[in-house]
C-alpha cells in the first residue's frame, strides 16, 4: 500500500470496475478510481456511533493530493473529538439556501471552476451577466429556498414569474443619478433559466442535488426583435451619420457605429478593439478575447479605408475620455442616434443581423457568413490564422461595400455568390 502522491494517483490504471488506494501514511486518506479514469479523494473512518463512514473529499484536478490531504487530516480529527463529519455535511447540505448556493457557484467560478463554451473558464464579461441575473431575478425569487427541496415546479413557478416580471423594480447604484432597471419578460426567463440551470448542475456535481430540476422545464421561446435594417432604414442612417459628424456630435459613436455597420461585428468587440489588433494590410481584425476566443475577422476596403483616416489616440480605436481606456458610452448614444434616424426599437445587434442578412442576400452559405460574423461555427472563428483566405476577404468587402452603397444611396443589384 503506497503512499498517496500525484504520481500514484496520476499513475493509476482503471479498471473494469472502480477500486481504493489507500495512503501507507495516513490510515483513512484514499483515492477511487473508477473505469471513466474519474478519480475521488476520500476519508474513511469510524464515528463513536458505531459502523462505518466514508465521505467524498473532492476530485481529483479540482483538488491536488496535497490539499485532499489536508482535508482527509481534517475530516479524521474531528472524528477524534466526538463530530461525525459526513452526517455534518448532510445536515448543512439539506439547510443550504438558493442564495448560499449561488455564493458558492459565482466563487467556483471566480477560481476558474465552472466552465463555460469549449471547456474553458468563463470569462469575466459573462460573470459580470451571471452576478446581475442572480442579484436580479434568481435571490429575490428563490434565494430563501433550500436547495434540496426545491422541485421541478418550483423552477416552473420561478419561470412564470420572471415572464410576469415579478421581481421588476428600478434601484438605485453608486453613481450619481445612477440607477438600474430590472425587467422581466419571455428574453429574462430564457436567459436566466440557463443560468439557474447551470448553478443546479454545480449542485449535482458537488453531490448537493441527485438531480437537477430545471432538466425537463420547456422554457419560454426568447422573442427578441430580429429586424433588419432594409435599403431605405440604411439611408436613414446613413443621412443621420452624416449629421452628427457635420455638427462634430460624438465623433467616437459615430466611428463605433459605422465600425458596427460596416464589420457584422458585436457591441464589445469594436467598444474593445486595440490597434494593435487592426491590421489593415492584411484587412483582418485579430481579436484577442472575443466571446469565441481569439478570432480573426475579415474586413473589406471600406473599413480600411474608414480606419486609415482615423486618427490614433491612445490604444484604442474607439476611445474613452480617458484615452487609456476604452468607449463605454455607445449604447446611450445609439438611443440618441436612432432616434434621430428614426430608427427606434432597432438595437446594436440590428447592425450585425442586418450585415449577416446582407450577405445571405448575396448568396453567400452560411458557414462562410458564420466565418464574417465571428459565430463559433466559422472555420476562422477559434484560431488564431495570419493569412485569411482569398474568398473571405473578397465576401467581407461585397458585404461591406453593399452596405455602404446602401447607407450612402448608391444601391446598386449585385450578382449572386455560389
Amino acid at each position: 500500500m503506497p503512499k498517496l502522491t500525484k504520481r500514484t494517483v496520476d499513475a493509476a490504471e482503471p479498471r473494469a470496475a472502480p477500486y481504493f488506494i489507500w495512503c501507507s501514511d495516513l490510515p483513512g486518506f484514499g483515492v477511487r478510481i473508477y473505469p471513466t479514469g474519474k478519480r475521488i479523494y476520500y476519508a474513511d473512518y469510524r464515528p463513536q456511533s458505531g459502523g462505518r463512514k466514508r465521505m467524498a473529499l473532492g476530485h481529483h484536478g479540482k483538488l491536488t493530493t496535497e490539499e485532499a490531504r489536508k482535508l482527509a487530516v481534517m475530516t479524521l480529527g474531528s472524528v477524534l473529538h466526538g463530530e461525525d463529519p459526513a452526517r455534518e455535511r448532510r445536515t448543512q447540505r439539506k439547510a443550504l439556501t438558493v442564495r448560499e448556493l449561488c455564493d458558492r457557484y459565482l466563487e467556483a467560478a471566480d477560481k476558474g471552476l465552472i466552465l463555460g463554451k469549449g471547456g474553458q473558464p468563463k470569462k469575466a464579461s459573462t460573470l459580470v451577466a451571471d452576478r446581475s441575473r442572480i442579484s436580479a431575478h434568481v435571490v429575490p425569487l428563490l434565494g430563501a429556498k433550500k436547495v434540496t427541496e426545491l422541485t421541478r415546479a418550483d423552477v416552473t413557478r420561478f419561470m412564470r414569474d420572471v415572464v410576469a416580471g415579478k421581481a421588476a423594480r428600478v434601484e438605485k447604484t453608486g453613481k450619481l443619478r445612477g440607477k438600474s432597471i430590472v425587467e422581466g419578460g419571455k428574453g429574462a426567463a430564457t436567459r436566466t433559466m440557463g443560468l439557474l440551470g447551470g448553478i443546479l448542475s454545480y449542485a449535482v456535481s458537488e453531490g448537493i442535488l441527485d438531480d437537477n430540476p430545471v432538466r425537463g422545464v420547456k422554457r419560454p421561446a426568447d422573442n427578441r426583435k430580429r429586424a433588419r435594417l432594409t435599403p431605405e432604414t440604411y439611408r436613414q442612417l446613413g443621412e443621420a451619420l452624416k449629421r452628427w459628424e457635420a455638427a462634430r456630435r460624438n465623433d467616437v459613436a459615430v466611428l463605433a457605429v459605422r465600425l458596427l455597420t460596416l464589420t457584422g461585428c458585436r457591441r464589445g468587440e469594436i467598444e474593445g478593439l486595440k490597434w494593435s489588433e487592426v491590421d489593415l494590410p492584411g484587412q483582418a481584425l485579430r481579436l484577442e478575447d472575443s466571446k469565441e476566443g481569439a478570432s480573426v475577422r475579415p474586413i473589406g476596403k471600406a473599413v480600411v479605408e474608414l480606419l486609415e483616416k482615423v486618427l490614433r489616440v491612445g490604444p484604442y480605436v474607439c476611445p474613452g475620455r480617458e484615452t487609456t481606456k476604452p468607449y463605454r458610452g455607445l449604447q446611450n448614444a445609439w438611443v440618441a442616434l436612432a432616434k434621430d434616424a428614426g430608427l427606434e426599437g432597432t438595437t446594436l445587434h440590428t447592425l450585425r443581423h442586418s450585415f449577416a442578412s446582407t450577405a445571405a442576400d448575396l448568396g453567400y452559405s452560411e458557414p462562410t457568413i458564420a466565418a464574417l460574423i465571428g459565430h463559433s461555427s466559422g472555420s476562422v472563428t477559434g484560431r488564431y490564422v495570419h493569412h485569411l483566405d482569398a474568398v473571405l476577404l473578397d465576401a467581407a468587402d461585397r458585404v461591406a461595400r453593399e452596405i455602404q452603397r446602401q447607407i450612402t444611396r448608391q444601391v446598386v443589384a449585385s450578382e449572386p455568390q455560389s
